[in-house]
């Protein structure tokens, strides 16, 4: 068996079970929504701090790069000019 299809299972098993859970829940719907969207709110927190901190990550190391290469333009640019010469 593929470790495609065992990953597809799980996912298809987990769905049924959250479906289930909802379905047969003790509390009232609005309780159960009210729940899902405090749920939702905290899950877009985190992403959102962890978005921004590899957002944050990504640009440094832009930068870093950037500088690297205007640091060998600068060494390399006068050793080109001279050749062409």
């Amino acid at each position: 068996m593929s470790s495609g299809k065992v990953v597809l299972g799980l996912l298809a098993g987990v769905a049924a079970g959250a479906i289930a859970g909802l379905l047969f829940a003790p509390d009232k719907g609005s309780g159960t929504r009210k729940k899902i969207i405090k749920k939702g709110k905290n899950y877009e927190k985190k992403l959102e701090k962890k978005f921004s901190k590899n957002m944050d990550m990504a640009n440094k190391k832009f930068d870093k790069l950037k500088s690297d290469v205007n640091e060998f333009v600068e060494k390399k640019m006068p050793k080109s000019e001279a050749v062409k010469k």
